[in-house]
């Protein structure tokens, strides 16, 4: 690369977004979408060095051609990618009678599933997991927690 060329493309990292976005018009000839800076930088530093010194050879165009029409290339997830997993097929994940058991801070907790919640097997459960749904219930459950850790 010649002193110019190096000199030139320096000069693009201190320019403004707005700065690159109007280089990139002059050098692409249309506009571009894009606000970030370095990927606006880099596309127009390449495209100064390819209008000075040549692109790619018309052989590497071609191989570039050839493996991107083999990549099976997405560029957004499928509207339907998520389809068909309905809340009742998630909820149904584990299946009754398994026992999930999870170490956290050093103890083990395990829980058995059951057709319309769950089971304490070991440790220690959140009221919500408990089936809790009332001030009473509540107050219950935390009675029986403390007497279980005393």
């Amino acid at each position: 690369m010649t002193e110019t060329m190096i000199e030139r493309i320096n000069s693009l990292r201190s320019m403004t977004v707005g700065q690159l976005r109007e280089k990139y018009r002059d050098v692409f000839g249309e506009e571009t979408k894009s606000g970030n800076k370095d990927w606006l930088w880099r596309r127009v530093a390449w495209r100064i060095q390819e209008l000075e010194y040549g692109g790619l050879p018309e052989r590497a165009k071609r191989r570039a051609a050839e493996l991107a029409n083999e990549a099976d290339i997405r560029v957004r997830v499928p509207k339907d990618a998520f389809a068909g997993h309905s809340g009742e097929e998630r909820k149904k994940a584990a299946p009754t009678g398994s026992v999930l058991t999870r170490k956290y801070k050093g103890r083990t907790y395990s829980v058995r599933v059951l057709e319309n919640g769950f089971q304490i097997l070991t440790g220690l459960v959140s009221h919500i997991a408990a089936g809790i749904d009332t001030p009473e219930q509540y107050q219950d459950f935390v009675n029986r927690y403390r007497n279980h850790k005393a």
